[in-house]
């Protein structure tokens, strides 16, 4: 194991700049970009958050697509996470413990960013660190399409899953049926034909709805609607995009009528009540 830092070090930050535009991340996460010396950002980020810290150096370490594999480029997570202690002994050299590095993730840091890897190459070089939460995209989607994601009396449970793994392989793993009420895939456009068959295998019936949106969070974004069958027809509409897939009661739109009871166990549910 490495040992702790004996030099000065910066505290680094990790910040979720949110799912798209700018004005998404939160107003701790904004305050505390301003103050940062140098920021390593991610592909998603909006680039006029570089306008909240002008005077800062900010360092490209986005990846896309599969960007992370070996010998496809530059910015692999080795790289990132050996700049995160370069430049926090670096800033922390010039600015003492003063000193701030950004690491800015798009959506929420701890949701599909590998987090607990940088947290861990940082703690055992013994640099102090904080966590700002962000708004994820699969929120930001749901508030876009006006989708509540949990609803009362039928979505009670709600699970987030990658539809990549770093092979570039399908990362189903539902098991022997569905996990929640709504289940939402994350890194999907790839992948949305071999995730309708894998939700059939996994119980799904084909007639479940599916919400699927791209650059959620942003003016450009694409919604469409499918079922669980028809998933694969995604495709043409979604290619080269940041894809989420919604599917079940997340995904369905609000009913004709607000729901204004909920039939408890062994109660005779009343239709006259919704």
């Amino acid at each position: 194991m490495t040992q702790p830092c004996s030099l000065v070090s910066a505290k680094v930050v990790f910040i979720g700049a949110g799912p798209g535009e700018a004005d998404l991340i939160t107003v701790r996460g904004s305050r505390l970009l301003a103050q940062a010396h140098v920021v390593l950002f991610d592909a998603l980020a909006d680039a006029s958050l570089r306008e909240l810290a002008p005077q800062a150096d900010w360092i490209d370490v986005g990846k896309r697509g599969f960007s992370g594999k070996e010998g496809s480029d530059f910015n692999g997570q080795t790289r990132i996470n050996q700049l995160l202690v370069e430049q926090s002994l670096a800033i922390g050299a010039i600015h003492g413990e003063r000193g701030l590095v950004v690491r800015l993730k798009g959506g929420d840091p701890s949701l599909f960013g590998r987090l607990e890897e940088e947290l861990h190459v940082l703690v055992e070089a013994g640099i102090d660190c904080e966590v700002v939460p962000g708004v994820t995209s699969a929120l930001a989607a749901a508030a876009a399409t006006k989708r509540p994601l949990t609803r009362r009396g039928t979505g009670r449970s709600v699970s987030f899953t990658t539809a990549m793994t770093r092979t570039g392989d399908l990362q189903c793993g539902m098991g022997p049926g569905q996990r929640a009420d709504t289940e939402v895939f994350y890194m999907a456009g790839r992948q949305l034909a071999p995730l309708s068959k894998g939700l059939l295998d996994a119980g799904w019936p084909a007639d479940t709805t599916v919400s699927v949106v791209s650059r959620a969070g942003w003016p450009d974004m694409r919604h469409t609607l499918h079922t669980v069958g028809t998933l694969g027809d995604a495709s043409s509409v979604h290619a080269g995009r940041p894809t989420l897939v919604i599917v079940g009661a997340g995904a369905t739109d609000l009913p004709d009528q607000p729901l204004t009871h909920i039939a408890l166990c062994g109660e005779a549910r009343d239709p006259a009540k919704g």
